[in-house]
């Protein structure tokens, strides 16, 4: 659906359908629905935080895929989760109902604002999200925030609704979604493989994210990152570059040092030295993307100084190396980290921190991901002390391609151990960690059951 058939249909829709409410993109947007005048209801299978506050907010959720529940709306907003055969949009295909893609309405929503900043690339674009939401909120830039992860400035939500000037957004690369927006400002992190059940390849995914900048009249982009510097390729806009390993770039972080796993860094843009940003949350990775905060605050013409105070005091989403507690004198913490770069890049950050022993648990993400990643995810671990492979998290898959956790625990070798389900997984850890180890969950599925459930055990 193009811009102009979304806008004149969204202009006669009153009541709104969200198959799969629940989510955290999806039930953001069905608040943001609501605030913009829409009658809302939506449906997903279990009862959680995101629904609780729907219903408190009078939304109707209903806990079941029914035909009947989109009887009575005039369009429905999915997710790429839902196909055909779901009961919901099998009725809405059959009363002819209009289907809005989750990516699609939130294009149509961020077309009101002035500057829409898109955060993209294949790892940290949550982070990176959510430090430019707190920047912007630290200086009294009033933004509206549609992130995919909660974050505490948000009162534990992922979304905000602020004034009409800046917008900004994650932009998720999966089945091409961020081709949908319209971003005025255009970040890029990195470009890398994945999705491989989607996308044919790296030139594929390159060619995504060449797109997906062409969108964008003002393009923000990391140059250490080769396959990132591909997809700039022939982009006909203001191109703004940043780095932290040169000072080609329009702004460069320089005179890194690292204490604890924290980076502090001079900001440099063109030959001026805008300030120094320390940060509260570790490794390379988040250098990178405080510095493009930076340079997005500045070009939106926010003064450095409350941008390098926001900076100073965030620490951290939801899920992205997340404190949850300690057992026995033992930190526990969990990541989302699900694709071998993100793996490497968080682990390289918390070998800084100066554990005893790391003891990492994790689960991986789709088979098809598993699969054609494999040799790669059994490398990933090598830096650490000890990888427990669980089972894998199946999510939108059935077939397993041949590929297991178990067969990954024997590819990655001795340090690596597949012990079954989080039981023994839990078990195993509680019999051998030590007081000044640390124990990680990592992955995009539930593996941080296991993280919760050893610190709050009695």
């Amino acid at each position: 659906m193009n811009k102009t058939e979304l806008n004149q249909l969204l202009s006669r829709v009153k009541k709104l359908h969200f198959i799969g409410i629940g989510g955290i993109s999806m039930s953001s947007l069905a608040m943001i629905a609501r605030d913009r005048g829409f009658e809302v209801t939506g449906s997903d299978r279990t009862k959680s935080e995101a629904t609780q506050k729907l219903e408190n907010a009078g939304i109707r959720v209903i806990y079941a895929h029914e035909a009947a529940n989109v009887e009575g709306c005039d369009a429905i907003v999915f997710t790429a989760a839902v196909h055909d055969d779901n009961p919901e949009m099998a009725r809405a295909i059959e009363l002819g109902l209009p289907r809005i893609k989750r990516a699609e309405f939130l294009g149509y929503i961020m077309q009101a604002y002035k500057n829409r900043i898109g955060v993209a690339g294949m790892h940290g674009k949550s982070t990176t999200t959510s430090m430019i939401s707190e920047v912007f909120m630290t200086a009294n830039a009033d933004p509206t925030v549609v992130n995919g992860v909660k974050l505490p400035m948000l009162d534990g939500g992922a979304y905000r609704v602020g004034g009409e000037e800046h917008f900004i957004f994650e932009a998720c690369e999966y089945t091409d979604s961020f081709l949908s927006f319209f971003p005025s400002i255009a970040v890029v992190l990195n470009v890398d493989l994945d999705h491989v059940d989607y996308f044919s390849g790296i030139d594929h995914i390159i060619d995504s994210f060449s797109r997906y900048l062409s969108l964008a009249d003002t393009a923000v982009v990391n140059i250490d990152d080769d396959y990132t510097v591909d997809a700039c390729d022939g982009y006909e806009g203001d191109l703004i570059r940043v780095s932290t390993k040169g000072n080609e770039a329009e702004y460069n972080a320089v005179d890194i040092s690292f204490e604890n796993g924290f980076g502090s860094f001079d900001v440099i843009k063109g030959a001026q030295n805008l300030g120094r940003v320390a940060l509260n949350v570790p490794g390379e990775h988040c250098v990178l993307d405080a510095l493009v905060a930076v340079a997005v605050a500045d070009i939106c013409g926010l003064p450095f100084e409350p941008v390098a105070k926001a900076l100073s005091a965030f620490k951290g989403a939801n899920r992205r190396f997340e404190y949850i507690g300690k057992y026995n004198g033992i930190d526990v913490y969990d990541d989302y980290a699900h694709h071998p770069t993100e793996i490497e890049t968080t682990l390289s950050g918390v070998i800084q921190r100066g554990y005893n022993k790391i003891w990492c648990v994790f689960q991986s993400h789709t088979y098809s991901r598993t699969a054609g990643l494999f040799d790669e995810f059994a490398r990933a671990f090598d830096a650490i002390d000890t990888v427990i492979f669980a089972d894998i998290f199946a999510a939108r898959e059935t077939d397993t391609l041949g590929v297991s956790a178990e067969l990954l625990a024997e590819r990655a070798g001795e340090k690596a151990l597949y012990l079954g389900g989080f039981d023994k997984i839990e078990e195993y850890l509680k019999a051998n960690a030590k007081p000044g180890d640390l124990i990680l969950t990592m992955g995009a599925g539930d593996v941080c059951k296991i993280a919760y459930s050893i610190v709050n055990e009695k």
